[in-house]
């Protein structure tokens, strides 16, 4: 993690570099005295903030609600808008020095451009950080499975994934999340990992939010990395203490009018405790099967083990997408071959939540948080 937080710096020293300039000429039009000065001073502190602000979060620790609205929330919103300040930064300064030799000139810098481009990263990251991310909708996927059985045709499935409950998500969130499920009566319910971000601080959260789940057939839970940032055990103990099922390389035999499903669930990916067939191994011939992998990229393996049905999350529909077209353009994209949605392998059918929470940077835009409720059908 150290290593990872310096280049977090390196790129936030970068990154600031233009922000300074922007915020010096916004300074200017604005008639404030000492311009450069401000701007510079802006940046430093905007650099100096995030080492507290990311040290803070490895491990989450529980910090007072008015340093997380007044301090945390409007960095990360300043944070984003330096992000998205950056690249079109140097591209218009690129432009600018390209045209300037072309003419003869001496090269400037596009500082009207940072200004421009970083005022507008505040309104867009704004709206991530405060509504985006808190506005998640419910929605309804039909899956048809092949190897279901006709009796279970119509089975509902509530799926939540990658809550990341913590300082910037509070349980009050999640418990809302849970609700909005129970609401839509779910005969099976199932969270796929990521069930904090990191550390033990809000394992009680968690056991609060997922235990709040109602399902006639039961709640399950798989788990996933962040859940191993810090010490699992003790978040397994709370959650199985709240009548959750944590399934770690195994399956349960779930019947209903003498249909029968075997649900399973691998263990971690990242920290290699998963085991796809220790998952599969008990399952009766001729049973469908709806595996739980938090990581999408078990899916492969997954299908080829016999999973009809694989739930997975972890990429969070890449938290920035385009509106509209986030499965198609998504920075989960870069690194995931499954990002969102839906995929099939020959029978077998995999679906990657969107997710519930976010990690890093608290923001949202194009990729809405979900409560996903699955009605299997049967047949092809």
């Amino acid at each position: 993690m150290s290593r990872f937080l310096v280049g977090l710096l390196g790129i936030t020293v970068l990154m600031h570099l233009p922000v300074a300039l922007a915020v010096a000429e916004l300074a200017r039009w604005a008639g404030v005295g000492s311009p450069a000065l401000l701007g510079w001073a802006y940046a430093a502190a905007g650099v100096v903030l995030f080492v507290g602000r990311a040290r803070a979060g490895m491990p989450d620790r529980r910090r007072h609600g008015l340093v997380v609205r007044l301090v945390d929330i409007p960095y990360f919103i300043h944070w984003c808008a330096a992000v998205w300040t950056l690249i079109p930064a140097v591209v218009a300064t690129l432009v600018a020095v390209a045209v300037d030799l072309a003419h003869g000139a001496s090269p400037h810098l596009p500082v009207r451009a940072y200004a421009y481009t970083y005022a507008a990263g505040l309104v867009v990251c704004g709206y991530g950080v405060l509504v985006r991310r808190r506005w998640y909708r419910v929605v309804e996927r039909e899956v048809r499975l092949p190897g279901l059985d006709a009796r279970l045709d119509g089975l509902r499935v509530a799926h939540l994934s990658d809550l990341h409950v913590g300082t910037m998500t509070p349980r009050s969130w999640g418990l809302a999340w849970s609700r909005a499920a129970n609401l839509r009566e779910p005969d099976l319910a199932v969270v796929t990992g990521d069930m904090v971000t990191s550390g033990g601080d809000f394992y009680d959260d968690v056991a609060a939010v997922i235990g709040a789940l109602r399902a006639k057939m039961g709640v399950f839970a798989s788990m996933g990395n962040h859940d191993y940032f810090g010490d699992g055990e003790p978040l397994v103990s709370r959650l199985r203490a709240s009548g959750v099922g944590v399934l770690r390389n195994e399956g349960v035999l779930i019947e209903r009018g003498g249909a029968r499903l075997w649900l399973a669930a691998i263990d971690d990916t990242w920290t290699r405790r998963d085991d796809v067939a220790a998952a599969m191994r008990h399952r009766p011939p001729g049973v469908a099967a709806v595996l739980l992998a938090h990581d999408p990229k078990r899916f492969d393996e997954a299908a080829d083990a016999g999973a009809d049905l694989v739930l997975s999350g972890h990429t969070h529909g890449g938290q920035i997408a385009v509106p509209f077209f986030a499965r198609a353009a998504n920075l989960a994209n870069f690194a995931y071959p499954y990002s969102l949605g839906f995929y099939r392998r020959g029978n077998a059918v995999l679906y990657v939540h969107p997710g519930l929470g976010t990690t890093g940077p608290p923001m949202r835009l194009g990729a809405a948080p979900e409560v996903t409720i699955l009605v299997l059908r049967a047949g092809g």
